[in-house]
């Protein structure tokens, strides 16, 4: 798992920095088997990091050239909860109205431009009103609840406009 982990980080660096004239997203997972809540078949869990990867990548679309931000994924723990279902041949994920379900990413981060460090920080992301919000996502998109919290807290945290982060 860490080779393939290894290669998404890469990947994600290697196709910003094509896409965007110099600006660069590096994103990496610090024990993600202990994640609070990521699935635990290996295909699964490397689909949600990936997703995650890409969704930091296109946000990181949205940087000025020169500026490379680094994010290090301390821990996951994705909207709703895992319900055991046998009869469907997989586990169910239900998504509550309670504190306990809401979305929750802790993230170490760092944005450098022209080699100096401009803003760094760790945070705990978390969204208790996950299901009370317009849609910015629509019913299947994946991971649409975690995607919209970290939206919100890019915009505000290296000022871009509600509207670009995440479109």
């Amino acid at each position: 798992m860490k080779s393939m982990l290894h290669k998404m980080a890469l990947a994600s660096v290697f196709g910003l920095v094509a896409g965007s004239a110099g600006a660069a997203v590096t994103v990496s997972y610090v024990a993600p088997d202990k994640f609070a809540d990521v699935p635990y078949a290996a295909a699964e869990r490397e689909d949600t990091l990936r997703v995650l990867n890409q969704h930091f990548n296109k946000l990181g679309n949205t940087l000025a050239p020169g500026q490379d931000l680094r994010i290090e994924v301390l821990d996951v723990d994705l909207a709703g909860h895992l319900v055991p279902s046998a009869s469907q041949g997989g586990d169910l994920r239900v998504l509550g109205d309670l504190g306990a379900d809401a979305p929750r990413i802790s993230l170490r981060y760092s944005m450098e431009q022209n080699g100096q460090v401009i803003k760094s920080g760790e945070v705990r992301l978390s969204d208790v009103n996950y299901l009370r919000h317009r849609a910015r996502y629509s019913d299947n998109e994946a991971l649409r609840h975690e995607k919209a919290m970290i939206d919100q807290w890019f915009g505000q945290t290296f000022d871009v406009p509600p509207r670009t982060a995440g479109r």
